[in-house]
């Protein structure tokens, strides 16, 4: 899996580097994805609002977001009225059962940091 090529020419070794690292972060959370679904996570993951954060942690943002945004009820929840975190908590069971199905085994939240 790559990032589609991108960026300008002068960053082509950085881009290059940070590609392959997004790469491995991906098939490390996910070993299962089909390659269209990796395809768009690696181009978020490589886009302006992801491109401070390290690789492991832009390609993490990208994924969750994808499968909340593509296999879940979340953004039907926002058009009906609820909130972000709202959405968010209500389709976390079945976000983290795409993810499973691709062959990730780290949890959106870890139990404890859920308020008591």
């Amino acid at each position: 899996m790559n990032f589609p090529d991108g960026g300008p020419a002068t960053e082509a070794g950085v881009a290059t580097r940070r590609q392959q690292a997004a790469s491995k972060a991906l098939r490390s959370f996910a070993p299962l994805i089909p390659m269209s679904d990796a395809q768009d996570i690696l181009a978020k993951a490589g886009g302006a609002g992801l491109r401070d954060l390290t690789p492991t942690a832009a390609v993490w943002l990208a994924l969750t977001s994808h499968v909340r945004h593509r296999f879940t009820d979340y953004d039907q929840l926002l058009r009906d009225g609820y909130d972000r975190d709202a959405a968010r908590f209500f389709v976390v069971e079945e976000t983290e059962r795409q993810l499973a199905a691709w062959g990730c085994t780290r949890p959106i939240v870890d139990a404890g940091d859920e308020a008591g």
